[in-house]
């Protein structure tokens, strides 16, 4: 059995793998070993991988690291499917290399775009056996909070769906504007490198991703547990 830790921006990501077959997963807010303990029970773990967003989590690997025997830490000195054509690798997310890995694992051979609706919407290209980097804007929740935060009568509206388009009401408009704007945001990356590649593949996934995929008119493959599926193949990659 693998377990798998993704520590987010907001969340911490736990899932326990057998043969590449996600068993049970779980959201916690932080990267406890008590929380984690909990969730392992008695299932004999033979190997771990941790990807995180955070500076410091050498006291939370130390403690895995007692209790498993093979640990992974995912930096950008891990092995992976593909070459990093990245200039600062040191600082790009791990997360993004293992959604792109789980991409490429998923859809061999293939110009990859590869989109992660989360925290962020990040969106990157993975193309003639290399990533080559991508872009980074607010995610859903970012861009709410945004318009409630720097205006001064605008409501705090989270995701939602049964939105007129064009809105008729001002919570309408919010969400129209947000998710159809992200949307088209996506339609507009995915047009452009559609036109660039001859054998494109576009795949979207992240806490967004099932509600921001059906408005890109099903132009991009929805598959939510994406960097799990990159992390655990990751983790049998590298140990």
């Amino acid at each position: 059995m693998n377990l798998i830790i993704d520590i987010g921006n907001t969340s911490v990501k736990a899932a326990l793998v057998s043969d590449g077959v996600i068993v049970e997963q779980q959201r916690f807010r932080a990267a406890s070993p008590d929380l984690i303990a909990g969730f392992t029970g008695r299932c004999a773990i033979d190997g771990a991988i941790v990807s995180t967003v955070s500076r410091d989590i050498s006291g939370f690997i130390e403690w895995l690291g007692a209790r498993v025997k093979r640990v992974h830490l995912l930096t950008a000195d891990s092995v992976y499917p593909f070459a990093i054509d990245y200039d600062t690798p040191a600082t790009l997310g791990s997360d993004r290399l293992a959604a792109a890995a789980g991409a490429i694992h998923r859809h061999p051979g293939s110009d990859l775009l590869v989109i992660d609706a989360g925290s962020a919407l990040t969106i990157d290209e993975v193309t003639g056996g290399a990533y080559r980097g991508g872009s980074i804007s607010p995610g859903l929740a970012m861009r709410f909070r945004a318009l409630h935060e720097y205006t001064g009568r605008l409501p705090l509206i989270t995701k939602r769906s049964g939105f007129t388009f064009p809105g008729r009401t001002t919570e309408d408009a919010i969400a129209g504007g947000v998710m159809m704007g992200m949307a088209y945001e996506i339609i507009e990356y995915i047009r452009t490198f559609e036109k660039k590649h001859h054998n494109p593949v576009t795949v979207i996934t992240g806490g967004d991703g099932g509600v921001i995929a059906p408005l890109t008119g099903g132009k991009a493959l929805l598959y939510p547990d994406l960097v799990t599926e990159g992390l655990n193949y990751l983790l049998e990659t590298n140990v």
